[in-house]
């Protein structure tokens, strides 16, 4: 296990491993899959070897470690706070990642919300809404166009709260969708704003105040703090009116044989005994983000650059597109090869060359389907610990596989593709 730093950029250093090949070489992981889930920070899993020895109850206890740990717990939410350039008054609830965030918050709207949201969103922000006050929008080719398809939408609700769910950036592509734009819209319209920032936040700095977003849901295992921590932040008036997330300890104030009484704090929503290792863990991680965005968005911006160049060269590529239009966009590509199924090459990837990249519909179904035109794709994302040495380990792969075909035997012995045999011997915990 090594620490990977980028040659030219100073980026904040992630864990790396060397992998087996099934020609029994050993390389350099070549993680091209940050966008599901991303490698930890050196200074994350520092922070929580320096923790664990502290590690305690939080909240309840009169011990020292207990005071410990919960001063690591609450500092916590106002890192989290500076990260995302929360309002004065916006709550921070810890949850376990953005789909527990986005659910806590759909089960947090009043009665009758009005939801209006893409289709092409993640199913973390697609399904949780429900029933006949939610309505889902095919996304338009344009980002013009999808401003104004929900401008379009928010003008045929009924009166009551409205709610616009949106992501920061698609985790199918990459690009990122006009969220400053379609606030003002919702603005308008009385309607609040819920950011997916899950694909956004491990890659540009986030300001709620600046988009005039009302929430954001984040994942730690998506900010290189793979520990099980999230969160959801925004604005504390419904979240105090809802129902507790879940009913335990810790979500109350008072309970006799009559009657509970339940705190009215981000602690209403977070019963049981919390997750203070991974939320240690986030908050490191973000405050390593936020002291250099600037040498973190040069080195995906380069690498990205000399991905796509790269792809654009494979025969038979076809990179995934929302929007026809140019714009910003995160290190993430979908695409698609003519005549050769994803989950094939992913796996020939893999096995013969050390590369991780996604395969398949990335929990965006409607999305992958459509832009794929039916088929599955494969996903390439950058992050930290990505290298120029590893985007262009893909490219000549994926060259190499096209004009040679594979150097091994594949098949499908549990339902995915996988190398038949497969010689690679797991790491020594798992032997």
């Amino acid at each position: 296990m090594t620490l990977a730093l980028d040659p030219v950029v100073s980026v904040p250093a992630t864990l790396n491993a060397e992998v087996p090949l099934v020609t029994g070489e050993t390389v350099e992981y070549a993680n091209l899959d940050h966008a599901a889930s991303a490698p930890c920070l050196g200074a994350a899993r520092q922070a929580v070897d320096e923790f664990l020895p502290w590690y305690a109850s939080v909240h309840r206890g009169a011990g020292f470690a207990s005071q410990v740990s919960t001063k690591v717990y609450e500092r916590t939410r106002d890192v989290l706070r500076r990260f995302v350039d929360a309002r004065r008054g916006d709550s921070v609830v810890f949850t376990r990642n953005t789909t527990d965030a986005l659910n806590l918050l759909a089960r947090g709207v009043p009665r009758h919300t009005s939801v209006v949201l893409f289709d092409t969103e993640h199913h973390a922000a697609l399904l949780p809404w429900r029933g006949p006050d939610v309505r889902r929008i095919p996304t338009p080719r344009t980002r013009f166009a999808a401003v104004s398809a929900v401008e379009e939408a928010l003008a045929g609700c009924p009166e009551g709260p409205r709610l616009v769910v949106l992501t920061g950036a698609s985790n199918v592509t990459g690009e990122l969708l006009p969220v400053a734009e379609i606030a003002a819209v919702a603005r308008r319209h009385g309607a609040r704003v819920a950011l997916d920032a899950a694909q956004l936040a491990p890659h540009r700095a986030i300001s709620l105040r600046e988009l005039d977003v009302d929430y954001v849901a984040l994942s730690g295992h998506k900010l290189y703090a793979p520990f099980g921590a999230g969160a959801l932040i925004g604005r504390s008036d419904w979240l105090r009116a809802a129902p507790p997330y879940l009913a335990g300890g810790g979500a109350t104030k008072l309970v006799t044989s009559r009657e509970v009484v339940w705190n009215t704090g981000p602690e209403r929503h977070e019963a049981g005994s919390p997750n203070t290792v991974g939320v240690h863990a986030l908050g490191v991680a973000c405050e390593q983000l936020a002291a250099n965005w600037g040498p973190v968005v040069a080195h995906e911006e380069d690498l990205l650059a000399r991905l796509r160049r790269g792809l654009a060269a494979v025969p038979g590529l076809s990179e995934l597109r929302l929007f026809d239009d140019e714009g910003d966009r995160v290190g993430t590509i979908g695409f698609t090869i003519d005549g050769y199924e994803a989950g094939w090459l992913a796996a020939v990837l893999s096995a013969e060359y050390g590369i991780g990249v996604r395969d398949g519909a990335f929990c965006a179904h409607i999305a992958t389907r459509r832009l794929a035109h039916g088929q599955q794709a494969l996903r390439a994302s950058l992050g930290l610990g990505t290298t120029v040495a590893h985007v262009d380990r893909l490219v000549l792969a994926l060259r190499q596989v096209l004009a040679r075909g594979a150097r091994w035997t594949y098949g499908k012995p549990d339902g995915r593709w996988a190398p038949v045999p497969d010689p690679r011997p797991l790491p020594g915990f798992l032997a």
